[in-house]
């Protein structure tokens, strides 16, 4: 049975994301909207700087309507900036992650058609040899400090305009308002290309819209309108944390946007300087914050939301969060294209190891692989239907049609159950699968298992070929304390999984590693290790 919510999203509230960001800034004026790096930004400064911003692109670019920015920036107050104002431009994002190779920059930049980049200075001699490669002809380069201080920029032989010099010209041009239909496209989200090369979700201002106004849904309990200080460590780039970030801003709410969440001491120090009522991240995060004095100093008094998406959360970092902070982790589900969230738990009334229940409009089904609903309670692959679901794929039908049903839900390719009480667990990416002597076997739980024993900080499991049951279990684990990586160790890891699992789900290799290989938004990539 297909689980609907019944409530429906009001589509009518904004005409556009430009709309809401204008309304915004309205509504709000003098408070903070965002804090980075000590500056603090008020909502008419945004509203100001993202107007000079789009008046550059109208006026001193050959830029128009419906063409696609890139924007290549960590969580700097320059990304919503120039975020807002290529929309308020009618323009295109093309949301690119900062650590991106040149080969990887070269096949968005020209899968998207992209315009314009906006792009941090340091970037600026890798990208050289890049732009040539593509239709690029607008390059913005800005330092992390330029909004305190204009500040050198690197040396290239790219031509290109410093962020400051494009608001000063901006401020001296005229902005011409434009009105978008809802269901003009609004950001191309690609997809990690965990599979192969990333694809670009259409993602139109109504989806994005949409699932703003359903994630708002599922907090309402815990918001205060214009009070809430949230803490912003994950990229915006990430279809993840760019949602969020709207969700906060047309509260009123003040984002803390934090550059380098790597640099767990600076992001500690800065979480000391605001009463933060909410937090996102997911178990890596958790985990490494809370394994921290400073942290477990910090004053969590006014903390009510900790939202993790991404990965799924384990019961270890779950726990440890609570612990620490008081507050419990309200876990959500989502993916690039559908903008992203599907599902969460709402704060306060989690059911730890479930994704929640769908987020208002949004229907889910399980399907077996002939696309047929599968009884509740059984496995099969989740399906979604909903206003926050892609359009499609840019350019790419035939791989739009592979993930769309014939009455119009997205295959999301992750293994999931249905519980009594319309919650859904996720079992397993559909790929990631490991299939022993005939019998399937979920990396996740293998994983749970590893990372619930005492030495264990973090874990990953993969298949890996093996002459006599096709596949075999191997888990790669980094420790507590590296130096009791050891027989002994093994086998005491060996003995915790034997009383929790089906020996078909055993480890037959452990591995024990000093890191594993994550990627920007500290997801760990089993690929990595499968090479």
């Amino acid at each position: 049975m297909a689980y609907d919510s019944h409530a429906h999203v009001d589509l009518q509230k904004y005409a556009s994301l430009i709309d809401l960001i204008e309304t915004a800034a309205e509504r709000y004026g003098d408070k903070t909207a965002y804090v980075c790096l000590g500056k603090a930004s008020s909502f008419a400064d945004i509203e100001r700087d993202s107007r000079y911003f789009a008046a550059y692109l109208q006026q001193h670019t050959q830029l128009e309507v419906g063409d696609k920015v890139a924007i290549q920036l960590p969580n700097i107050t320059q990304f919503v900036i120039a975020a807002y104002g290529a929309l308020r431009a009618g323009m295109i994002l093309v949301n690119t992650n900062p650590l991106y190779t040149q080969r990887e920059l070269i096949h968005q930049y020209r899968d998207s058609d992209a315009k314009a980049l906006v792009v941090l200075s340091d970037l600026l001699p890798t990208l050289e040899t890049v732009i040539p490669e593509t239709q690029i002809e607008t390059v913005i380069s800005t330092h992390p400090l330029d909004l305190i201080a204009t500040q050198p920029q690197a040396d290239s032989q790219l031509a290109h305009i410093g962020f400051n010099q494009v608001l000063a010209l901006g401020s001296q041009a005229e902005y011409r308002p434009v009105e978008v239909a809802q269901q003009s496209l609004a950001a191309l989200q690609y997809t990690g290309g965990t599979t192969g090369l990333s694809k670009g979700a259409m993602l139109s201002h109504s989806n994005l819209l949409a699932n703003m106004l359903q994630v708002q849904s599922r907090l309402a309990s815990k918001f205060v309108e214009g009070e809430e200080i949230f803490i912003a460590p994950l990229p915006i780039y990430h279809i993840y944390a760019f949602m969020v970030n709207f969700v906060y801003f047309e509260q009123g709410g003040c984002s803390v946007l934090i550059p380098n969440p790597r640099d767990i001491s600076a992001l500690i120090q800065t979480m000391s300087q605001h009463p933060f009522t909410g937090f996102a991240g997911l178990n890596t995060l958790f985990v490494g914050l809370c394994h921290q004095q400073s942290f477990q100093a910090l004053d969590f008094s006014h903390l009510k939301i900790t939202i993790s998406g991404g990965t799924a959360l384990t019961q270890a970092a779950a726990s440890i969060w609570q612990s620490t902070t008081g507050c419990t982790i309200s876990e959500g589900y989502g993916l690039s294209e559908t903008s992203p969230v599907v599902s969460l738990n709402a704060p306060g009334l989690e059911c730890l190891g479930t994704i929640g229940r769908p987020v208002i409009d949004t229907q889910v089904k399980i399907l077996d692989a002939s696309e047929q609903e599968v009884p509740q309670g059984e496995i099969g692959e989740l399906a979604v239907k909903g206003p926050q679901v892609m359009s499609g794929y840019w350019q790419k039908p035939e791989e739009t049609a592979k993930v769309m049903t014939s009455d119009g839900f997205f295959k999301t390719g992750d293994i999931a159950l249905a519980t009594e009480d319309g919650m859904h667990k996720i079992v397993d990416r559909k790929k990631d699968m490991i299939i022993v002597s005939g019998f399937n076997v979920y990396p996740n739980e293998v994983e749970d298992v590893l990372a619930a024993h005492e030495s264990v900080l973090e874990c990953a499991v993969i298949g890996v070929d093996d002459s006599r049951s096709g596949e075999a279990v191997k888990a790669a684990i980094v420790l507590r304390e590296p130096e009791l990586a050891n027989d002994a160790t093994k086998q005491a890891l060996l003995e915790h999984c034997r009383a929790q699992l089906a020996a078909y789900k055993l480890p037959k290799i452990i591995e024990f590693m000093p890191a594993l290989p994550k990627s920007t938004v500290g997801k760990i990539l089993r690929r990595e290790l499968r090479k």
